[in-house]
C-alpha cells in the first residue's frame, strides 16, 4: 500500500478551538502532526495553552495578518471549525490562495456544498464539507434501522459486524472472565473487543471478567450475528415506534429521516416552535411540553415506544431524560414481556459519553466525535483505510494493511509485546480472500489488512505497530 506523508511532517492549520477544533487538536497533536491553530477567543487560548503541545494565534480567522502569522504558505491542511458558517467557507477560499492544498470545513447549513447548491463544493474551494447535525441525524437513523436497535458497526465492506449490548444481572456472561466465555461458546469465533464500565472505557484481557451493567462490544462475521444476538439475549426485531425529545436541528432532520418509515412522536418545550414544526414535518406528531417531566414522558405515550431518543441541546437534559425514560420503560415492561427498549442520547460534551451509556443511555452519541471522525478519516487517507468510533466508548475500530517489515509481522499476537495490552485488539484479518476472527495463534503476515480495536488516544501506537 502506498504511504502517505508522515505525520511529523504534516502541517496542519486549525481555526476555532471550541468543539470540534479543540477535540481535533488533541487528537492530532496526539498522533504526531504540526498544529498550528488560530482563536478569538483569548480563555480558550489559556486552557489550551497548558494541555496542547501545538503553536496558538489568538486573533481573527478574517485577518490576513493571522495567516501570515501562522505560516499558511506551508501549511498542507486547513480544518474551518469555528462557530460561523460564513467565516468557514471564506477561509477556505482564503487558504486557496495562500496554495493550501487540502481544506475542510464545518457548516451546519446543508443548502451549501452539496451537487444541487447554489454553492458547491467545488466553487468555494473546499475538499471536505461537515455537516455535524446532518451526521448525527444520519448515524441516529442508521442505528434504529438497524435488526436489533443496539449499535451495530459495519467493518471490513460488511462481512464483520461489531456489536454492542448491555450485560444484565441474569445474563449468562455476567461475572465471567473472557477466557473462560470463549471456551465454552465454541460455536462460532467472536472476540469481546471493549467495555465501558462506569466511566472507564477497558479494552479487555483474557483475565477480565464482564459484569452486570457493562456495556460491551462483541465482533464476529456477519454471517453469524443472529447467533451472537442469541448468545447474548439480543432479540431481532424491527423498530416501529419512536420518541424524540428536542426539535433542534438533529431532531427534526431524524423526524424527517424516520417519518416516511416508522410511526414517529417529538416533544419539544417551546410552543411557538412546535407549532412551527407541526405545519413542517407532516408525517410526526409533534407535541408540546417538559419531555424532563415523567408524567409528560407517559402522557405522550413513551410507554408503547421502542426507541426513545434525547437531541435537545443541554447534555444534562438529554443524559437524565433516557435515564427517567429507561426507568419507566422498565418499570412497565410488564405491558409488552421480553420487548427491548432502547434508549439513544445526544451528548455535547466529550467526557459525558462513557457515563451517558453507564447510567440510561443504550448509545451515546456526540456531534462533535462523528464531525472529528469524518475529518481524522480525511487526513489519514493511506494511512488507515477506514475509522469508526465506537458510540459511548473511548475507542476506535480501524481497518489497516500490515505494511512489510512492520513490528506486527514479527510473531504471532499471542506473543505481541505486552505493552499493548489494554490498548489494541486484533479483532480479525483478511485472508486467502475472506475475513477471519483473530485469535491467539493467529500471525499477521505482510500486506493483509486488519481490523484493530483500540483505545481512542493509542491510534498512534496502531500505526507504529503496523506501518514500518
Amino acid at each position: 500500500m502506498k504511504q502517505s506523508k508522515p505525520a511529523e511532517s504534516t502541517n496542519i492549520l486549525i481555526m476555532g478551538l471550541g468543539g470540534v477544533g479543540y477535540y481535533l487538536a488533541k487528537r492530532l497533536v496526539h498522533e504526531g502532526y504540526a498544529i498550528t491553530a488560530i482563536e478569538s477567543d483569548g480563555s480558550m487560548i489559556r486552557h489550551a495553552d497548558g494541555i496542547l503541545d501545538a503553536r496558538l494565534i489568538q486573533g481573527n480567522a478574517m485577518s490576513i495578518e493571522c495567516w501570515r502569522e501562522a505560516g499558511a504558505e506551508k501549511m498542507d491542511y486547513l480544518i474551518a471549525v469555528t462557530n460561523n458558517d460564513a467565516v468557514n467557507m471564506m477561509a477556505c477560499l482564503i487558504a486557496d490562495r495562500f496554495g493550501i492544498p487540502r481544506k475542510i470545513a464545518r457548516v451546519r447549513s446543508t443548502e451549501f456544498g452539496g451537487e444541487d447548491s447554489v454553492l458547491k463544493a467545488v466553487d468555494l474551494k473546499i475538499d471536505l464539507i461537515i455537516h455535524p447535525e446532518e451526521l448525527a441525524a444520519q448515524e441516529i437513523f442508521r442505528l434504529i434501522k438497524l435488526r436489533a436497535g443496539n449499535d451495530i458497526i459495519d467493518v471490513a465492506g460488511g462481512q464483520i459486524q461489531v456489536m454492542a449490548t448491555r450485560i444484565h444481572d441474569k445474563s449468562p456472561l455476567a461475572y465471567r472472565n473472557l477466557i473462560d466465555i470463549a471456551k465454552e461458546y465454541r460455536e462460532f469465533p467472536f472476540r469481546i473487543v471493549a467495555i465501558a464500565r462506569g466511566i472507564t472505557t477497558l479494552i479487555p484481557g483474557g483475565e477480565d471478567e464482564l459484569l452486570p451493567q457493562d456495556q460491551a462490544f462483541f465482533m464476529a462475521k456477519s454471517e453469524n450475528l443472529p447467533l451472537l444476538m442469541r448468545m447474548t439475549g439480543v432479540e431481532q426485531q424491527k423498530r416501529h415506534r419512536v420518541m424524540i425529545l428536542g426539535g433542534g436541528l438533529v431532531g427534526r432532520r431524524l423526524a424527517g429521516l424516520l417519518g416516511k418509515t416508522v410511526e414517529v412522536r417529538l416533544i419539544e418545550k417551546d410552543e411557538r416552535f412546535a407549532q412551527e414544526l407541526s405545519h413542517e414535518l407532516s408525517n410526526t406528531e409533534v407535541l408540546y411540553g417538559d419531555g424532563s417531566e415523567s408524567d409528560v414522558l407517559v402522557s405522550a405515550g413513551l410507554l408503547e415506544m421502542d426507541t426513545f431518543i434525547t437531541a435537545t441541546g443541554e447534555n444534562e437534559t438529554n443524559i437524565m431524560s433516557c435515564v427517567l425514560a429507561k426507568h419507566l420503560m422498565n418499570s412497565h415492561n410488564g405491558r409488552s414481556p421480553g420487548k427491548q427498549r432502547k434508549c439513544i442520547a445526544l451528548v455535547n460534551k466529550e467526557d459525558y459519553l462513557t457515563l451517558a451509556a453507564t447510567m440510561g443511555s443504550d448509545i451515546a452519541m456526540n456531534k462533535k466525535i462523528l464531525a472529528g471522525n469524518e475529518i481524522l478519516k480525511f487526513i489519514r487517507r493511506g494511512e488507515v483505510l477506514s475509522v469508526a468510533h465506537l458510540h459511548g466508548f473511548d475507542a476506535e475500530v480501524v481497518e489497516i494493511v500490515a505494511a512489510p517489515g512492520s513490528p506486527i509481522t514479527a510473531k504471532p499476537l499471542s506473543k505481541m509485546d505486552s505493552f499493548y495490552y489494554g490498548k489494541i485488539m486484533i479483532g480479525a484479518i483478511h485472508r486467502d480472500g475472506t475475513w477471519h476472527v483473530a485469535v491467539g495463534d493467529t500471525h499477521i503476515q505482510s500486506d493483509e489488512r486488519v481490523i484493530v480495536v483500540c483505545m481512542s488516544q493509542h491510534l498512534k501506537d496502531v500505526q507504529t505497530l503496523f506501518l514500518a
